[in-house]
């Protein structure tokens, strides 16, 4: 690998601000030179976020555009078509199978089919249950690792080298359990 961008989408307060420093830190870690970028939104609200990880030899700008993303981690599965333009023709989008209604959708529906939609554009499409996996891990909010967990699977590092990222990021209390949720999905 001599260059990666990243795209982190979700909605406010699912934790995509630490998931691009654990993915930073195992870049850097690799003697990558990493930028990182977050677009709030109205985050606070339940808003869309989107945080941008990009690694290489070089990295003159974190910003990721349309057509130019390796890998889009979406949290929420309508985050995932919302962004699905930036993503490589050859790129992977790995969505959770939650559904969040958007704030501006009001009494609307919810979008059906989201997933096999994604599939048609002939993106490769892994659909995770990172929701499920993060309950059996004890804690609904390690959603953020169990999709970091799965990407990991797809990335040419070693399992070691994640867990010392996980480690230096996050606090000790919270460690076993977002490891626990990272295992389910790497394993999965």
């Amino acid at each position: 690998m001599d260059s990666c961008s990243i795209m982190i989408v979700g909605v406010g307060g699912q934790g995509t601000l630490l998931t691009s420093r654990i993915l930073g830190s195992v870049f850097m870690n690799a003697g990558f030179d990493v930028k990182v970028s977050e677009v709030h939104g109205m985050s606070q609200r339940g808003g869309s976020v989107v945080t941008y990880v990009r690694c290489a030899g070089k990295v003159y700008s974190p910003m990721i555009t349309e057509g130019e993303a390796d890998y889009i981690l979406a949290f929420e599965k309508l985050e995932a078509a919302r962004y699905l333009p930036c993503l490589k023709p050859d790129g992977v989008i790995i969505a959770n199978l939650l559904e969040i209604a958007p704030a501006t959708v009001g009494k609307g529906e919810y979008p059906e089919g989201i997933i096999e939609k994604l599939a048609q554009t002939g993106a490769e499409v892994i659909a995770l249950d990172a929701t499920a996996i993060a309950k059996e891990a004890g804690n609904v909010k390690s959603i953020n690792v169990a999709m970091l967990g799965r990407l990991a699977k797809l990335m040419p590092f070693a399992y070691d080298e994640w867990i010392v990222s996980l480690k230096e990021n996050m606090k000790e209390q919270f460690f076993e359990m977002n490891k626990k949720a990272f295992d389910l999905a790497y394993k999965n």
